[in-house]
């Protein structure tokens, strides 16, 4: 009896033993996988930075500040647009701070230079914020840099048709910041307009946060029948009141960020100068389709009106959806980091899931295929102007469904690529 009692009260220490250890390891296990994201929190774009991030905390707080089965910190990095500056941004965040991984940035030029660092970091893994030059991943990509969000040629999928066979434009010209993102978007309406024999009489091209568009207004031919505009941030704003002031008359088309809240704000000639202005992009503003509403309402859940820009945008769901698939790449791993952070960039590779404005996945070059809509300003039916859905486009590859081979043909994008005078 004696030697029963003994060995239950050993067995019952060794219980309390056991089980204290398990304790103690998952106590040991709690961790945080720390998430560098940079923006453009000051200069000309300034105005879209704080939009991205709180597309990015969106995500983060969907999933509970938690994915992987670790806590989730974000720790932000500020640019200016300026490829150096975001690069120095980028060192700082990893190899000062040792993030885990990098999201950004929002620029194109910036991306260009963030896939060039991304490849001297090959233990870390790069998601792009919504930078959208199509040289980031089209060529000489960096095995460690994912695009969820498409690049700008992309995103005009559907407008040089739209152009050319409904508005009937046959001649325009096209004014836009002098780098690497107007020239995408200008590529990807071209390669519709001109195939269809449309032509592009003339090229403007102004620095980022130009403040005087006097003398481009002063050059556009009277023998056109419209103006493609391709700027971003306060440009917009800044070319159309100045259109409007010196008498422009003709009709506008508008690159992905041409139209949005500031333009859509503004009253009297300048109003009635923008609406029929025909526009791509990758989201649906305006439009009832459903995961688009609920996330625009989950949005206005979670800022107050005078935090957040009037509606969801293409910045915020850019964002959220590239931060949400490094949270479902960190679940599917559980949190696995090691070897290079291997099973993560696997993840990430195969990943395809559901996002407001549909599906996405990966091609070979980690490059989104997505969807993307053609709109139109109009005038709305409670006073004001905004934009309504025309059509959309589903599965729009880097490619725009060309064979890669002779896609690539066309040779990098550039001020003078492509031409179709």
């Amino acid at each position: 009896m004696v030697k029963r009692r003994s060995l239950r009260r050993i067995g019952l220490l060794a219980v309390s033993v056991f089980a204290a250890a398990i304790w103690s390891v998952n106590a040991q296990a709690a961790c945080t996988i720390k998430v560098g994201f940079i923006s453009t929190f000051e200069g000309a774009f300034a105005v879209l930075g704080p939009e991205s991030f709180r597309g990015a905390e969106l995500a983060v707080t969907e999933f509970g500040g938690k994915a992987g089965g670790c806590d989730i910190e974000l720790i932000k990095g500020s640019s200016d647009a300026r490829p150096d500056v975001a690069i120095a941004a980028a060192r700082k965040l990893v190899e000062n701070d040792n993030v885990d991984i990098l999201v950004g940035p929002l620029s194109g030029s910036e991306g260009l230079a963030m896939k060039e660092y991304a490849k001297t970091q090959p233990n870390k893994t790069f998601v792009n914020g919504i930078s959208a030059a199509q040289d980031t991943t089209l060529r000489e990509p960096a095995d460690n840099f994912f695009r969820f969000s498409g690049d700008g040629a992309q995103w005009q999928a559907g407008l040089g048709n739209y152009a050319y066979d409904v508005k009937g434009f046959r001649r325009v010209v096209t004014l836009g910041e002098d780098y690497s993102y107007p020239y995408t978007q200008v590529f990807g309406f071209m390669h519709e307009f001109c195939g269809k024999g449309g032509k592009v009489v003339k090229k403007f091209w102004t620095p980022i946060g130009a403040k005087d568009y006097s003398s481009v207004i002063a050059a556009i031919p009277d023998d056109i029948d419209a103006v493609y505009v391709a700027l971003c941030g306060a440009d917009p704003v800044n070319f159309l009141t100045q259109y409007v002031e010196f008498g422009g008359d003709k009709p506008l088309i508008g690159g992905s960020c041409t139209v949005g809240p500031d333009v859509l704000q503004v009253k009297g000639r300048f109003e009635d100068a923008v609406v029929g202005t025909v526009f791509a992009g990758p989201v649906p503003e305006g439009s009832n389709l459903p995961s688009w509403v609920a996330f625009d309402e989950q949005y206005k859940a979670a800022y107050a009106a005078d935090q957040r820009w009037p509606g969801a945008n293409m910045f915020l769901k850019a964002h959220y959806v590239n931060m949400k698939a490094v949270l479902l790449a960190l679940d599917e791993v559980n949190g696995d980091l090691s070897n290079g952070q291997a099973a993560l960039k696997n993840a990430l590779s195969n990943m395809a899931f559901d996002t407001p404005t549909g599906s996405v996945s990966l091609d070979e070059n980690r490059q989104a295929i997505l969807s993307n809509y053609v709109s139109e300003i109009v005038r709305l039916d409670g006073g004001g102007i905004g934009p309504k859905v025309l059509l959309s486009i589903a599965d729009v590859t880097q490619t725009l469904g060309m064979d890669r081979a002779e896609f690539m043909k066309f040779g990098p994008v550039s001020r003078e690529n492509p031409s179709c005078p």
